[in-house]
């Protein structure tokens, strides 16, 4: 019992709320058979995720069929450069893989008034606030926040209390 305890994965639920956050945010949904399939891989990606030799305390998830997330708690060890770089490799890895676009920040994600996430480019986001389809109410998703604690406060927020809120 004790060794399957060991051998679980961890999740960012285990990490402190320091712990450092990126978001890659999918221009499409995810079909649960995919998002079964990504989590697996994600998974064993983080497994092996490691700077300079040695191994990160991490976890990632896929949120809402849509938002794949990577979570290091750098009290243990620091992110480096190649560590960054062999996320950002996966993360491409997967948008071939499955056609997807992940690093398109001009994007912007939300929740319509069916509580649907939608996405639409800045220019598009900027013209649904003005015509009142979106107010500062409406839930955004602010992919900036930059740790665990932030992610589990500010990330889905009303567009008042996000970035977001310049085009009010």
């Amino acid at each position: 019992m004790l060794r399957n305890l060991l051998l679980k994965p961890m999740t960012y639920k285990d990490l402190p709320g320091s712990s450092k956050v990126w978001i890659y945010q999918s221009d499409r949904e995810f079909s649960n058979e995919e998002c079964d399939a990504i989590r697996e891989q994600l998974n064993d990606f983080v497994k092996s995720w490691a700077a300079h030799g040695s191994k990160l305390m991490g976890a990632g998830e896929l949120f809402y069929n849509r938002f794949l997330v990577l979570f290091i708690d750098e009290q243990q060890v620091i992110a480096s450069g190649c560590s960054v770089d062999s996320s950002v490799n996966f993360v491409k890895s997967l948008e071939a893989k499955y056609s997807t676009d992940f690093f398109n920040r001009l994007n912007i994600a939300y929740r319509n008034d069916n509580s649907e996430i939608k996405l639409s480019p800045m220019g598009e986001f900027e013209n649904l606030v003005k015509e009142g389809k979106l107010n500062e109410n409406s839930i955004v998703f602010n992919n900036l926040v930059t740790s665990l604690d932030e992610f589990q406060s500010e990330w889905e927020v009303p567009i008042k209390n996000s970035w977001h809120s310049r085009f009010l």
